[in-house]
């Protein structure tokens, strides 16, 4: 849970910050009611009062949050940075030190665009709706890359590494500099940005000497108040298949049969194998089917997946650009799905100029994902549990049997994907919760830290994780006695000795001698 090391700022501290933060932003940017602050709370939480904030300050430039900056650090209370606050399942809104104020970026929503090469320069507060609404009314020749819940933040998506499911699928891949106002309250432009008036700061990553995008990203060395991205292009032609595979033992040889394909390039998206919970809790509720405490029984299972059609596994197949190409590599991939003898496949095809389907295949915002939290009725919710493999069929069947028992061991249901990269599988897991549950809810935080251990022991770190388990999970990565997240520590109390930023994210707090704004 939260780090004994760490404490929140006093009540005349945060008097004297409000105030100073009201004549700064204006009392209408300014939010310390008691209903401002729960408006903040992670509403997935195992235990709210862990992560209460004081209240919320939303700036509405990247020059207030410099003042907010500033007056943070003069006054010592910390600030917790937010995009949209949708980072639902890993923390939401809410920050890992109680007592926090939030740092509401969502009035930032202005856009840049270069349609010739394809970048936009966003601020954090434009979601991936306004972005699609933006290129949709300029004849949408760019694609976004979404991830399930749409509600959230470009930038902020980006910055926690969430993926999508196109060929761009791997958002944070894809950042081509920054705007970054850091605890001091100076501004500092990554990469070719650090030129004035560059015209090439959202097409070359690197400019000159270390390159620092990727050391904001889960970070709390600073404040991004702007982010170049880049698009893919709107492709001719998209062409696949949707198939679905019976049993559990079919996710061994499905993956070790997409791997290569991911690998050599003919496969270009960001594919992910969901098993059949992932497809039914969209469509139905628990209490349809049982009142039984305790996993799903297999009788169960097979009645839902009866009913709605689903595989124990499906994946999603999608081949996007010139259609010739596309025709010639779909018989390959059409042959490689049908010899592992899939339960159904059913063909996918687009053409530009037709209309766009729905989904996360055409870049199209989505929140039906989210349904899930509604599996068990009551205040729902879930918790992200998700280990970073090898692509190896053999090592996802040993990672998935192992969770699968664990899940039952604890009582809970299974709901879990396989998401690709270039190179490595990302096994997300969802832990769907009843808050309204007190038995079950006594069982979330050991069933977690089961997860988190039986990882460890493979040499599995998450990539991601809820703020809960921010210092658990960065205690895992060890090697040399923890020298990673030492050098974390040490660029932290180089930039934000006194912690004003996020501490406690991602496992970083600031010195003992800064402590948490002391």
């Amino acid at each position: 849970m939260v780090s004994k090391r760490a404490q929140g700022p006093d009540p005349a501290r945060i008097r004297q910050a409000r105030a100073a933060f009201q004549a700064a932003l204006g009392a209408d940017n300014v939010f310390f009611g008691e209903e401002d602050a729960a408006a903040y709370n992670d509403k997935f939480a195992v235990d709210d009062t862990l992560h209460h904030p004081s209240g919320a300050i939303a700036p509405g430039s990247a020059q207030e949050v410099q003042a907010a900056l500033r007056i943070a650090s003069e006054v010592g209370i910390p600030l917790w940075p937010i995009s949209r606050g949708k980072n639902l399942g890993y923390g939401g809104s809410a920050p890992v030190l109680a007592g926090s104020v939030i740092l509401d970026l969502s009035r930032m929503k202005k856009i840049e665009y270069d349609e010739e090469n394809g970048t936009v320069l966003l601020e954090p507060g434009v979601g991936f709706y306004d972005l699609y609404d933006f290129l949709k009314a300029r004849g949408m020749k760019h694609w976004l890359s979404t991830p399930g819940n749409s509600w959230g933040s470009v930038v902020g998506n980006a910055l926690d590494r969430g993926v999508g499911y196109t060929p761009y699928g791997e958002n944070t891949s894809k950042i081509c500099g920054m705007e970054v106002a850091l605890a001091d309250g100076s501004l500092v432009r990554t990469g070719m940005g650090a030129l004035e008036g560059s015209p090439t700061w959202q097409l070359y990553r690197y400019g000159f000497g270390p390159a620092w995008d990727q050391l904001f990203v889960q970070s709390n060395f600073g404040v991004v108040t702007k982010m170049g991205l880049w698009l893919m292009p709107e492709p001719e032609s998209l062409m696949g298949m949707d198939v679905e595979f019976d049993n559990p033992e079919d996710l061994g040889p499905l993956i070790d049969t997409l791997a290569p394909l991911r690998r050599e390039g003919l496969l270009q998206q960001s594919p992910t194998i969901g098993n059949w919970l992932r497809a039914a809790a969209v469509l139905t509720t628990r209490s349809e089917w049982t009142d039984q405490p305790g996993a799903l029984s297999d009788e169960v299972i097979s009645a839902i997946r009866t009913k709605y059609r689903v595989g124990w596994w499906g994946v999603s197949l999608r081949l996007y650009g010139r259609e010739e190409v596309n025709k010639a590599a779909y018989p390959i991939l059409e042959k490689a799905m049908n010899d592992l003898k899939p339960l159904s496949m059913h063909p996918a095809q687009w053409k530009r100029g037709e209309p766009l389907e729905n989904s996360g295949w055409t870049g199209t915002p989505i929140s039906f994902p989210m349904q899930n939290a509604n599996w068990h009725g009551g205040r729902g919710g879930h918790i992200g549990f998700s280990p970073v493999l090898p692509q190896s069929g053999t090592a996802a069947m040993a990672q998935f049997k192992r969770t699968y028992d664990r899940y039952r061991e604890y009582g809970m249901d299974y709901q879990a994907s396989f998401a690709f990269g270039e190179r490595h599988l990302i096994n997300v897991n969802a832990v769907l919760l009843d808050k309204d549950d007190p038995e079950m809810m006594g069982r979330v935080d050991p069933f977690l830290r089961q997860l988190v251990a039986d990882a460890k022991a493979q040499g599995y770190g998450e990539y991601r994780t809820h703020l809960d388990y921010m210092d658990l999970v960065a205690s895992t990565y060890d090697f040399n006695d923890n020298a990673l997240l030492k050098l974390n520590e040490r660029v932290k109390n180089a930039l934000d000795p006194a912690g004003v930023i996020a501490p406690g994210k991602s496992g970083i707090w600031p010195g003992a001698k800064g402590g948490t704004c002391a």
